[in-house]
């Protein structure tokens, strides 16, 4: 066993000198922040993003850690099957994929998420805007359509100023524009190894005063694993239109899958022997889940001048999800109504110096009904929880959990930007969240009523500041803090076996500072640096028991910390376009008492990894393309006690073919092989899993060397 050394740290003189330390690093950041001059000269103009919760800016007017990409025209080819691959060179951005139809990939931002046993935990997810994100912080993407993606903008960071809960970064997933004809359609097909078919259809079209954009595909595949069929249908809506002087956009994600077969995570000595075999509990318990989700938004905005440096902003959302979830514990059945939304008003002004005041407010509300079974497959003789086993064999047994879970939240926050100068500016913010977690218990037969209520409340202010050192560069500096509650699955896993709500368990809180510079060199290489240093108190950790079968539960750690380095870079030289994302993460335990007593201080967290590397080339020849990538991640630690490591790896991945071949109608081919020198390697790890090195299921392997070929007809641009 490969223990790392302690970090021996005294609490009076060191806290000092560490607080002395960062305290300087951001007054350094902010003595930087002077008046330069430089010949501004005219040159491409830096992407305009709106995920910071303002009027359309420049990411080198904000005080963030802030990345735009646009896959598909700087990556073409993609399949549209993949997060992954939609939220490649994204630097801090960490995505594991558990290659798992009935698990979510698991997306973790400067290690926020990395805990997550399903779904997105610690990020804020959006799609155009619309929030994703459930009020208790929890993010299902089984039913985000990735069809019609223009661009993704990130916030890698304290984000809890801006959005609250789970502010650990926010992605905001957006959609590309509309064709500009009134009418223009596409069909899309792929076909390829492991039984992968998908058929979509996209059509849109715009005129002076309306657009529109619809897409619609349906996904059959059995994937790398056995036991992972997965069959779905999947679509968005967008339709916007102007009147009076206001904007308005209606949208709407469908899902229906009908199929998600859960193969389970494996030992090493299964990994060894064949990566591709399922959880032996996972087949016999036919662990799966099935899901049917709605969800719909309508937005407003009206700009409050011409040169639209300001706006009010209004928006409504809400949805139906439900999900049947045999796992190898349970049967679990949800019923999930949830609905929100927040409104906004960015007001500039002068007094002195130039101002923009934005003040707003986001509710939200989250209502779910929840039973439990004992899940009775593969149980041949009758026993108290599976009485009919033997007669009449049937998935659910006993009834174990009836329960209504709602979640309420509120968050009103204000924020003050202010010009220091020509070329500095200065701003800070606050916002206070109120999230009320309640149980209704249903189940009574127990003679328990667990029935009760939890209030979770957070202030998170944010200041810092940005100087133009160029027209195309900047430095900024910013602190801020964020927090973020357990979810509703987190609040109710209670080792003790209890329903209700965990009391035990409390949210997790953090600060962070950061500076960084970022811009364009030569008007050719665009780059983006940043430096961040964040301490978290009471963090979140993931842990099963033994006979747990594979249930995960919750406990809060005393204290981390994490430091790390962002750099992504990216040029184009003639046919040629180049890009680099590196993450270096240096993230320990300060003070962490394990359940068995033992001290961690100074071991890693695990299941992130200490550095990723990510680049792509994409050449163009008039409409011929080819695009390769490579992703390269160090090893991963599976547990808290840091006693064993999934190896890193690194894969490539070519994509090559042409767009748009004709005139009026036109077709457009593609061949595409992941993991092209057909590399094992495991893409995720269950962290904590219960048991021995030998007999924990950590492991989750990626897919080898895959195929696949597409052809996209359209008409109308």
């Amino acid at each position: 066993m490969r223990m790392m050394p302690r970090d021996h740290i005294s609490r009076g003189s060191n806290s000092a000198r560490n607080r002395a330390r960062r305290a300087a690093i951001l007054l350094a950041s902010l003595v930087a922040l002077v008046p330069a001059r430089a010949q501004d000269s005219v040159a491409k103009l830096p992407p305009v993003i709106t995920v910071t919760r303002d009027v359309g800016r420049s990411p080198l007017d904000l005080p963030f850690a802030i990345t735009e990409t646009r896959p598909d025209s700087a990556r073409p080819g993609q399949t549209h099957l993949l997060l992954d691959q939609t939220l490649f060179l994204l630097p801090g951005v960490t995505v594991a994929s558990r290659n798992n139809p009935s698990q979510d990939p698991r997306i973790s931002i400067r290690g926020f998420g990395a805990r997550s046993s399903f779904g997105v935990r610690s990020v804020r997810i959006l799609r155009d805007g619309m929030p994703l994100t459930l009020p208790d912080g929890q993010t299902p993407v089984d039913y985000l359509d990735l069809e019609s993606v223009g661009r993704v903008e990130t916030i890698r960071g304290t984000a809890s100023a801006l959005y609250g809960n789970a502010g650990g970064g926010v992605i905001d997933i957006r959609s590309a524009g509309p064709p500009m004809a009134p009418v223009a359609a596409q069909v899309r097909s792929w076909f390829g190894d492991y039984g992968t078919r998908r058929v979509a259809a996209n059509v849109g079209g715009s005129t002076d005063a309306v657009f529109y954009q619809a897409n619609v595909g349906h996904t059959l595949a059995d994937n790398f694993r056995l036991y992972s069929r997965q069959e779905l249908t999947n679509g968005y809506l967008r339709v916007g239109a102007s009147a009076g002087g206001t904007d308005f956009v209606f949208q709407g994600l469908g899902l229906d899958m009908p199929t998600a077969q859960n193969p389970g995570a494996l030992t090493l000595a299964q990994l060894t022997a064949n990566p591709r075999l399922p959880d032996s509990a996972s087949v016999r318990k036919v662990a799966r889940k099935v899901v049917h989700q709605l969800q719909f938004g309508l937005s407003a905005t009206h700009p409050l001048s011409e040169t639209r440096d300001g706006e009010l902003f209004a928006q409504i959302y809400g949805g139906a999800r439900d999900l049947y979830n045999p796992l190898t514990f349970a049967v679990v059945d949800v019923g999930r109504v949830q609905y929100g939304g927040g409104a906004r008003a960015v007001l500039p002004f002068e007094l002195g110096v130039r101002q923009r005041f934005s003040v707003g407010v986001d509710a939200a509300m989250q209502n779910d009904l929840r039973k439990n079974w004992a899940n009775c497959n593969a149980v041949a003789a009758t026993t108290a929880s599976c009485p009919s086993a033997s007669t009449q064999p049937t998935e659910k047994g006993l009834l174990q959990l009836d329960q209504r879970e709602i979640v309420s939240s509120v968050g009103p926050f204000v924020r003050d930007e202010l010009q220091a100068g020509s070329r500095v500016n200065l701003s800070a913010g606050i916002r206070a969240d109120y999230i009320r977690f309640e149980v209704q218990d249903h189940f009574l037969s127990d003679g328990r009523d667990d029935s009760g209520a939890r209030v979770l409340h957070a202030v998170s202010p944010m200041a810092g500041a940005v100087v133009r050192l160029t027209a195309l560069s900047a430095l900024y500096a910013n602190a801020g803090s964020a927090f973020e509650t357990p979810t509703t699955t987190e609040l109710g896993n209670q080792p003790n076996g209890n329903a209700g709500l965990n009391f035990d368990l409390k949210p997790q809180f953090s600060t962070t500072y950061e500076t960084g510079v970022k811009g364009s060199l030569l008007y050719r290489l665009q780059y983006d640096i940043a430096l961040f240093d964040t301490e978290v108190r009471d963090e979140l950790i993931p842990f099963e028991v033994p006979g747990g079968s594979g249930r995960t539960y919750y406990r809060n750690a005393g204290r981390t910390r994490r430091k790390g380095v962002e750099v992504e870079g990216g040029s184009e030289i003639g046919t040629l376009a180049l890009s680099a994302a590196y993450t270096y993460s240096h993230f320990r335990f300060r003070d962490f008492v394990s359940a068995a007593g033992t001290q961690l201080g100074g071991h890693v967290i695990p299941g992130i990894p200490e550095k990723q590397l990510q680049g792509s080339a994409t050449w163009r020849y008039a409409s011929v393309f080819a695009t390769i990538e490579a992703l390269a991640k160090s090893a991963v630690y599976v547990d808290d006690a840091n006693s064993t490591r999934a190896a890193g790896f690194a894969v490539y991945n070519l994509r090559c073919g042409a767009e748009g071949l004709g005139t009026m109608a036109w077709v457009s081919p593609t061949v595409s092989i992941q993991n092209l020198f057909d590399k094992q390697y495991v893409g995720s790890v269950a962290i904590n899993a219960a048991g021995t090195l030998a007999t924990a299921k950590f492991y989750e392997p990626a897919p080898r060397r895959t195929l696949i070929v597409g052809l996209t007809i359209g008409a109308g641009r």
